[in-house]
């Protein structure tokens, strides 16, 4: 499953719509409300849980995943140690992350990218995605029908 970056994951691109996401995937294993009423889409055999903002017609706009094939500027990350994607990733230009703490785990955000690293014990065990955000404070969604 390749990362696009600013753009989603795999066939997911951000902006579609719950049935632009089915049409694809099928319907999803789980399908629930969050506290602020964005629908969620599980799909266990991707390993990968979509947000549809409520606010934003209900368009895709975060994916959260931890499928062993997610690929990264050809370099798989889930279980590789953070070191090895960061060293990776500075090689392509990516290099500020902000770093925090909770437990055991740890999280590498990049801005630019919208992406997060959560790691565990140094390896990296879920990757996270969001649609940018642009200085108008205005999502830049990128499926376009």
């Amino acid at each position: 499953m390749k990362i696009n970056l600013k753009n989603g994951i795999d066939k997911l691109i951000f902006g579609m719509k719950q049935n632009d996401v089915i049409a694809i995937y099928g319907k999803p294993n789980k399908n629930y409300k969050d506290e602020d009423d964005n629908v969620i889409f599980v799909y266990n055999n991707l390993k990968t849980r979509l947000t549809f903002y409520k606010d934003e017609e209900l368009k895709l706009g975060y994916l959260v995943a931890s499928n062993p094939d997610l690929e990264l500027l050809g370099n798989k990350i889930i279980s590789k140690k953070i070191t090895d994607v960061k060293k990776d990733l500075v090689q392509k230009g990516i290099t500020k992350f902000t770093q925090e703490e909770f437990d055991t785990f740890e999280n590498y955000f990049n801005e630019e990218n919208w992406i997060i690293f959560q790691t565990e014990f140094d390896e990296v065990v879920k990757f996270e995605i969001g649609a940018i955000i642009n200085n108008k404070d205005e999502f830049e969604w990128k499926f376009k029908k």
